[in-house]
């Protein structure tokens, strides 16, 4: 029970089963917040901090920060493919496996920072001139064998930068920093 805490410190994620304007715009919302919230969760860590796992086993707040950025990344393309082509078929990809690249050892933490700053900067502005018929929109997941319609995937999304803040949250007050 004490690593699930650690590892869905704000739950695990329940998928909404309809949308409605106002949960688009808190979800929008919550992913317009994720650069501001992670900046404040690595606010005056030191390298030692950045380097410690969340909990056994799990990510260190570097790995967690590039991991967003992936994640994000991946996102905001499955989205404009949704946008620009009939229920295209996405690319999944080896999270952990990602987390153990060059890229995010060796890359210091404040490039995923920023990137993550104008990735939605950019995906927030999509997302508010989506039309009704476009949230319907659709991409097929193969690793979960299902249509994914961009609400959803919204939905997911305002909950997955607030699931890993919050893990590294939990890690500062746990470890008194």
């Amino acid at each position: 029970m004490e690593i699930e805490k650690h590892a869905f410190p704000i739950g695990r994620f329940v998928p909404a089963t309809a949308y409605t304007q106002q949960s688009l715009n808190t979800w929008i919302g919550s992913i317009k917040s994720v650069p501001l919230l992670l900046d404040y969760c690595i606010e005056n860590l030191d390298e030692t901090q950045l380097n410690v796992p969340y909990r056994e086993g799990g990510w260190n707040t570097i790995q967690v920060i590039h991991h967003i950025a992936d994640s994000h990344m991946n996102a905001y393309i499955r989205l404009k493919l949704a946008l620009t082509e009939d229920k295209p078929v996405i690319k999944p990809y080896e999270e952990q496996l990602w987390a153990e690249l060059p890229d995010v050892t060796d890359v210091p933490l404040n490039v995923s920072i920023t990137l993550i700053h104008a990735l939605h900067r950019r995906w927030t502005s999509l997302l508010l001139q989506l039309t009704d018929e476009q949230w319907k929109r659709e991409y097929y997941h193969p690793g979960d064998k299902s249509y994914v319609p961009l609400w959803q995937m919204t939905n997911l999304y305002s909950w997955h930068g607030k699931h890993h803040a919050e893990q590294i949250l939990s890690l500062r007050k746990r470890m008194g920093w």
